[in-house]
């Protein structure tokens, strides 16, 4: 989407919402700058977008720009507006960190402006079959670009290396590392204080996701900053190591915690009517710890 498509957008979204007895110049005001709001510059040019759903990251440089995840179509539409914005360049490449919905579905909205849509291959297999189980294949823009271990990405002397560590919230879940601003978008391997969903029916794995955290910890050093796909209220989506060695953590303490219980006879619905946090890991709280009691027994079972 060029700049001028973004102010003919805006125009039009500024007369509909003045046309609204409730919107007045001032609240319009407030409502766009909240809009621009949420494309926050780290460092070096890299960012984030928040919108809604898995957090998209971006590199906005003379040379091109690069998404990473796409959310919806309206917010990756929004994202596009404001990102030729601030600077009209060409898209280089559209980067998928794996293929839940809440990270693709605003794929669609880069035909025409991005070229490559680089994933890993799992993730181009798992994009497919769900496709065709919703019958939607058409309405999609997939992955088009898939790799297996590793895959640089160039724009100008900028480098972008997408890596893959193995199964974990899926098994197509990838790292991409900006290089020169030492940022890594780790889409869904990390939740920031919030219950994980773990998507058994996409070759997820509790135990190798412990693993592929002391990897990436490994992979990366203590300057390294890290963007994550969704965060609980309150935490920041963006965090260093100590938060990723907090969600292993969590994991590696909840799926102990799981198999103890399994041990004494407990059954799934005896934890889910008693369990509210696990022990050792307070900081998770709220709903949805369900989803990982669900895949913790699902996994102790296979």
């Amino acid at each position: 989407m060029k700049r001028r498509q973004f102010l003919q957008q805006s125009a039009t979204l500024s007369g509909l919402l003045l046309g609204h007895p409730a919107i007045s110049q001032s609240n319009l005001k407030d409502l766009l700058g909240h809009l621009a709001s949420s494309m926050v510059e780290i460092r070096n040019g890299v960012g984030y977008f928040t919108g809604r759903g898995g957090t998209i990251g971006w590199l906005i440089s003379k040379d091109g720009i690069v998404a990473v995840d796409s959310q919806f179509p309206d917010t990756a539409s929004n994202f596009i507006s404001l990102s030729t914005e601030k600077l009209e360049a060409p898209f280089s490449a559209l980067i998928n960190t794996h293929h839940h919905f809440d990270h693709t579905s605003g794929n669609i909205a880069f035909k025409g402006l991005a070229e490559k849509v680089i994933g890993h291959e799992n993730a181009l297999s798992n994009q497919m079959a769900v496709a065709q189980s919703r019958g939607n294949t058409e309405s999609q823009w997939l992955i088009n670009t898939p790799f297996e271990n590793q895959m640089e990405v160039r724009v100008g002397n900028q480098k972008i290396t997408n890596y893959y560590f193995g199964p974990a919230h899926t098994n197509g879940d990838i790292v991409i590392h900006f290089e020169e601003a030492n940022i890594a978008h780790l889409g869904d391997l990390v939740f920031n204080r919030r219950f994980p969903y773990i998507d058994k029916s996409a070759g997820a794995s509790i135990e190798n996701w412990i693993q592929v955290l002391a990897k990436i910890r490994g992979s990366f050093d203590q300057d390294t900053l890290y963007i994550f796909g969704h965060s609980d209220n309150g935490y920041d989506i963006t965090g260093t190591g100590e938060d990723l060695l907090a969600f292993q953590n969590y994991l590696t303490l909840m799926l102990e915690f799981v198999a103890k219980s399994k041990r004494q006879g407990k059954s799934l619905a005896d934890l889910k009517a008693e369990i509210k946090y696990i022990p050792g890991a307070e900081e998770w709280k709220g709903n949805g710890i369900e989803r990982s009691l669900d895949a913790a027994f699902m996994e102790l079972e296979e």
